[in-house]
């Protein structure tokens, strides 16, 4: 590696750890839209109030990137509007699973279930190629595995998780697609601005169009938008979590190879384990909504442990290091 790609790699990998730092802070915000969305309206669904919590944040997003670039650049071409549109599908479906099991359990459990991609992204490269991952992905998968079975209550009578972990989960293998779809090659030449906000673009209109199939009235469309709060938290997602999170993304993650980016993302929990520590009494007395402060179990220590050693572990794989994500074949 000459000096030059490496400086480039060390800069890719402290600008992806600035957009954990951004979706770790996503966790707590989340959250509190989804509880401070069942405040205002308590007879709404939980498709509802994720969709509501998530639409406003995409399309304020969309709309901020078209006003900072209504006076340069070429329209979007076809490739970058395949890639946004596959980015979309992908984040758009793992954002409403995560959103949504968010409100059956905690939001650390949910930042340390979701890096379950992490071990997913191995294993489907290698599955890609015929040949296994090696001992070490594969120490590293039984690690997560546990991880996941103590953080999410694993009951081995009924061999059964809650509704929160399974989406959780399920919403690991959606992003796992959208890290690969990131980095495939034949998008290496692609602008990130006019991927991005297709992908904004993209992911609002979903989620608009689900919380209006799923709004219990006209009424809690808009009843949202009379609230402060509300509108604070939802700015603070769009600024930080959205716009600034998947912008350094879609920049720097195809710099680094698609297993590496995919170990990085798993400091994101780390992040957020860290902010519901004291972030949600600071948003729940603002909001005026009950969201406790979590606490440190023992469940959260061990079980996120266990991920965090296994992402660890995997890094000294060296199928981690074999190529850019940008290099992957179609």
């Amino acid at each position: 590696m000459t000096d030059e790609a490496r400086s480039l790699r060390g800069r890719a990998i402290l600008m992806l750890l600035l957009a954990n730092l951004y979706w770790g802070l996503s966790f707590p915000l989340i959250k509190t839209v989804t509880a401070l969305n069942r405040a205002l309206l308590p007879g709404a669904g939980t498709w509802y109030l994720a969709a509501a919590a998530l639409a406003p944040r995409f399309l304020l997003a969309a709309a901020l990137m078209l006003l900072f670039r209504r006076r340069g650049g070429a329209f979007a071409t076809p490739r970058e509007i395949r890639q946004g549109l596959g980015i979309g599908v992908f984040a758009t479906a793992g954002t409403l699973f995560q959103t949504d099991g968010m409100q059956f359990t905690d939001a650390s459990i949910s930042a340390f279930l979701t890096q379950f991609s992490a071990i997913l992204i191995p294993a489907w490269l290698a599955l890609r190629h015929r040949r296994s991952p090696g001992v070490i992905v594969w120490l590293g998968c039984i690690l997560v595995l546990a991880g996941v079975g103590i953080l999410g209550h694993f009951d081995w009578r009924s061999l059964r998780f809650g509704r929160g972990e399974w989406e959780t989960l399920l919403c690991s293998i959606f992003f796992m697609g959208q890290i690969l779809w990131v980095g495939k090659r034949e998008f290496s030449d692609n602008r990130p601005g006019p991927v991005t906000l297709i992908l904004f673009s993209f992911q609002g209109a979903a989620f608009l169009a689900l919380a209006v199939a799923t709004a219990p009235g006209a009424h809690a469309l808009l009843a949202p938008w009379q609230s402060p709060a509300w509108l604070g938290l939802t700015l603070a997602l769009t600024l930080f979590c959205t716009i600034g999170a998947f912008s350094i993304m879609n920049r720097w993650q195809p710099k680094i190879t698609s297993t590496e980016a995919g170990l990085i993302y798993c400091v994101e929990p780390l992040f957020a384990a860290v902010f519901v520590l004291f972030l949600p009494a600071i948003f729940s007395g603002w909001a005026g909504i009950d969201y406790p402060n979590e606490h440190a179990t023992w469940s959260l220590v061990i079980g996120g442990g266990l991920i965090t050693l296994a992402n660890g572990i995997i890094q000294m794989s060296p199928e981690a290091h074999e190529q850019p994500t940008q290099e992957l074949s179609n």
